[in-house]
């Protein structure tokens, strides 16, 4: 069977059939396809999933998705549950990411088709034409999606309809999807309270959803320019701006850090883990080698007024799995030319901080997120 990245190729005994192949997530199309149904056995498609086979079905949506949590409890029983030592968080770590990676892969392989405009024949299918339209355009083709990144996508949209209520922007932030949403409310409030340095222009670095150009503006600072590398983002801060009538105060910029110019104050939210993502979906978490935590501190020097300020806003976690040390993060900060004016922290109240069953547990429950308050050096 041949195909290249963007189609799947399969044959249903009579005729073989080409689609688009679509992953949210990234991952490559299955090398093998078979037609699936109703009848197939859980144990069955397992062994095939776990043998990089996709199942192409053209049953029951409802008992694709069965099918789907079948397969997770499957993966779940052969997970080891013993809590791992605090000497080990590294190796825990890259563990936990090989596993959920082996896990999505495994997942992947129920995969779901379309016809033409995102419509999926299966029976019982839910009408899941704007939530793919939103992501993949149009759908001028048929085509083959995961299971699993289709009900992720369903989600999403789902989110970016509601949006998460945040008392420091005064409303509610809508991430678009492949946009992280700031669902971790601890460090938008650590912003929403660090006293502002002198008044003047600020700079909102890698901006995402706006949410941290929204809870300035809210505070009064003004003029604010938000940078993003993602024209996506780009898109989301305006449509989240533009609801919250804060379009005024903010202009965005597509940029890889800085704007051009100075500022009074200058923040930025990156990415808390030194990893490599392995899907789009990944690089608001995922920093390879710190790259854009490391470009944000050796150029702020030189977009700070003489009285201004940045702000990071950086988690902890990194540190106690291992993955960069607190002394690296000091180091950089003065090679930089800064120093410390101060720090605010806040624990964190997501979930997984308090669940045991969690690999990662014992790293997560000691984790702070911090406001590093830093200042230009004093010449010598």
């Amino acid at each position: 069977m041949h195909h290249d990245t963007s189609t799947l190729s399969w044959s249903d005994g009579e005729a073989t059939h080409t689609a688009a192949w679509r992953s949210v997530a990234g991952l490559p199309p299955p090398r093998r396809v078979v037609v699936a149904d109703d009848t197939l056995p859980a144990d069955r498609a397992y062994k095939l999933a776990c043998e990089g086979t996709g199942l192409l079905w053209q049953g029951d949506f409802q008992n694709a998705r069965h099918l789907l949590q079948a397969l997770q409890r499957r993966i779940d029983k052969r997970r080891p549950r013993s809590p791992v030592p605090v000497a080990d968080a590294g190796a825990a770590f890259h563990a936990h990411r090989q596993a959920q990676g082996q896990r999505a892969r495994v997942l992947g392989m129920v995969l779901i088709p379309f016809d033409v405009g995102h419509v999926c024949p299966l029976r019982r299918a839910p009408d899941v034409q704007a939530a793919c339209a939103a992501v993949f355009g149009p759908g001028h083709e048929p085509g083959v999606m995961p299971l699993r990144d289709l009900l992720g996508l369903i989600g999403a949209h789902e989110w970016r309809k509601k949006g998460v209520p945040l008392t420091a922007v005064g409303g509610r932030i809508h991430a678009h999807h492949g946009v992280f949403s700031p669902v971790r409310g601890e460090y938008v409030d650590l912003v929403a309270q660090a006293p502002l340095p002198a008044s003047g222009p600020a700079f909102d670095i890698g901006t995402g959803t706006g949410v941290l150009a929204a809870v300035l503006a809210r505070r009064g600072v003004q003029p604010i320019v938000a940078t993003d590398l993602s024209a996506q983002a780009l898109a989301c801060a305006q449509d989240n701006l533009s609801r919250l009538g804060l379009a005024q105060q903010v202009t965005l910029q597509q940029a890889d850090l800085f704007p051009p110019g100075r500022a009074t104050l200058v923040v930025c939210n990156p990415p808390w883990l030194p990893a490599k993502p392995t899907s789009p979906l990944e690089h608001a978490v995922y920093d390879p080698d710190s790259r854009m935590l490391r470009g944000f501190l050796s150029g702020l020097r030189d977009h700070l007024t003489a009285d201004g300020e940045g702000w990071l806003i950086l988690s902890d976690l990194a540190e106690h799995l291992n993955l960069r040390s607190r002394e690296s993060l000091l180091q950089w900060i003065a090679e930089a030319g800064l120093v410390v004016a101060g720090r605010l922290d806040a624990r964190p109240v997501h979930p997984k901080a308090s669940d045991p069953t969690d690999p990662l547990h014992r790293a997560r429950a000691r984790e702070v997120t911090s406001l590093w308050r830093l200042r230009a050096a004093p010449a010598a």
